[in-house]
């Protein structure tokens, strides 16, 4: 049997910026269809600069992404970007508007019309978005404020205007950062359920080890902007996790989800 093609080729990527800083060194990566990567690493890692390299936000100095089998360059953005939903660690909503108008943003890159910048939506994309707020259970909010809502339901309705485009890849960038442990673990258990709900590839960063090892099919370890860790989950031990975060005072563990056994590997609590 053939094997299927990775959905995203990531192939010798670098990014320098305008004052020398190096984001990233040279990375190579694939990701296939359905999977759910998380990307490992303390702040400044370049797991950041990543994401934004694969949606088109930034230009790599060096190196091809490819998704789909397109090429990401200046000329196929606009295709790109409505194949990629993306979710923000500050959730990246206006307060002032509606949920709904919030959620119908996730469709400004897929709709030419001038009608929609002033959220002139028509009838059949208004239920696109009911639909993605009925998934992720804020449908009864649909009219409400989004800055009348809490920090999680605020990233619900980032989840769903995500989703609303229907895209084949979902990039989540530390979603669960600003919250606390109990909503953390519920936001990416939706994540996860849509992951495998509709087969959409999952690419998230994450800094908490065990919410890594508790959602991830396979995680990436990244550091100093170069990858020393790609590996399936179960085989993940405390020594590849030293790794990336030898350096670092932050806190790698989120809360008491798992264990060493005698020779130092992780092992999962059941939560």
């Amino acid at each position: 049997m053939k094997a299927q093609t990775p959905l995203l080729k990531i192939n010798g990527v670098g990014k320098t910026f305008a004052d020398g800083t190096r984001a990233l060194g040279d990375v190579s990566l694939e990701v296939g269809h359905g999977e759910f990567v998380v990307i490992l690493g303390p702040s400044g890692s370049g797991k950041t600069t990543l994401l934004r390299c694969i949606n088109g936000l930034q230009e790599p100095t060096k190196g091809e992404i490819t998704l789909d089998d397109q090429t990401i360059s200046k000329k196929t953005l606009k295709s790109v970007r409505t194949k990629v939903g993306m979710i923000f660690q500050d959730f990246n909503l206006v307060a002032n508007l509606s949920v709904l108008n919030n959620v119908l943003t996730g469709l400004l890159d897929t709709n030419r019309r001038l009608s929609t910048l002033f959220y002139m939506f028509p009838r059949a994309e208004k239920m696109k978005a009911l639909e993605a707020l009925d998934r992720v259970g804020l449908l009864p909010k649909a009219y409400a404020r989004a800055d009348q809502l809490s920090g999680g339901q605020q990233q619900r309705v980032g989840i769903a205007r995500a989703m609303v485009k229907r895209p084949i890849l979902l990039l989540a960038d530390e979603p669960v950062a600003s919250l606390d442990p109990m909503i953390a673990h519920s936001i990416l258990s939706l994540i996860k359920e849509i992951n495998r709900a509709f087969g959409i590839t999952v690419i998230c960063n994450l800094h908490q080890v065990d919410l890594a090892l508790k959602f991830a099919d396979r995680i990436v370890g990244l550091s100093g902007g170069n990858i020393l860790m790609d590996a399936p989950v179960c085989e993940v031990d405390e020594r590849y996790v030293r790794g990336i975060y030898q350096g670092h005072d932050q806190g790698i563990f989120y809360g008491p989800t798992t264990d060493e056994d005698q020779t130092g590997k992780i092992i999962r609590r059941a939560v």
